[in-house]
């Protein structure tokens, strides 16, 4: 099996998925991959990111054959052909059988939040300007009740998960003020083994509210034990987001 880590700009794509007559990150590797090794080559992603997400470290994965490319010439050929928008920075050799989708021990996010008057240049089109100044304090203390694992029901698109499980673990949500390109930001982490169709942004757009002041802490709470989309907060915009990083067990690689 071959492995690559893809960093892709969102905003050029409907979602990481496939979909026929739409342009996707998936569609457009496929494509790349098939022309630079000479047949057909489908793959399997880490993340199924919304339309408008973006990605540093999305990992994919495909069955490999002896003819294909080295991995230097295939990096560099799959980059000009998958580009501008998806760039390819790391190849790896896995186990046969591997999965990039089944196989991976946890998913790191983040989200980008702009608060106050002042809307970003550097970060358009990479945060989330909520107008408004946040109480980071609160936000922090709505988050804690995020972690562990929950029936996130209430925390994503309504019937995505009919007659599936909607319990997940989270093992992190870390909520930090940060410079990035001299702009200040906040930076939301979020990092579980697995998530639902947009779980990450309806969580971001639950914690604004708390930070906003129109709920207290304790409503994240309640909203969990409705297991009802209605009982969440907004979905956040989807420009603000980024899958960051895919962690594997090491005895996959070769």
């Amino acid at each position: 099996m071959t492995s690559l880590i893809v960093a892709y700009d969102g905003a050029a794509f409907h979602g990481f998925a496939r979909q026929p007559g739409l342009e996707t990150v998936q569609g457009r590797l496929e494509s790349a991959l098939s022309i630079a090794t000479g047949r057909e080559v489908q793959i399997t992603g880490a993340g199924r990111t919304d339309a408008g997400v973006h990605a540093l470290g999305q990992v994919i994965s495909y069955t490999a054959d002896p003819g294909d490319p080295d991995p230097v010439s295939l990096r560099r050929s799959v980059s000009a052909l998958a580009g501008p928008d998806i760039v390819v920075t790391g190849i790896r050799s896995a186990r046969p059988g591997f999965s990039a989708r089944h196989d991976a021990l946890c998913r790191e996010y983040r989200y980008l939040l702009v608060p106050g008057p002042t809307a970003p240049l550097a970060l358009r089109g990479r945060a989330w300007w909520t107008k408004r100044g946040l109480d980071l304090t609160a936000v922090r203390e709505g988050a804690a009740h995020l972690v562990g694992e929950h029936d996130f029901r209430s925390f994503c698109v309504r019937g995505s998960a009919d007659g599936r499980s909607t319990v997940r673990g989270i093992e992190l949500v870390d909520v930090q003020p940060a410079l990035v390109l001299g702009e200040h930001c906040v930076v939301i982490r979020i990092v579980g083994r697995s998530f639902l169709h947009s779980m990450v942004r309806i969580m971001v757009g639950s914690l604004v509210e708390v930070g906003r002041g129109r709920r207290q802490p304790d409503w994240i709470a309640d909203a969990l034990t409705a297991e009802h989309r209605g009982s969440a907060g907004i979905t956040a915009p989807p420009h603000g987001l980024t899958l960051w990083h895919v962690t594997y067990p090491e005895e996959f690689w070769l």
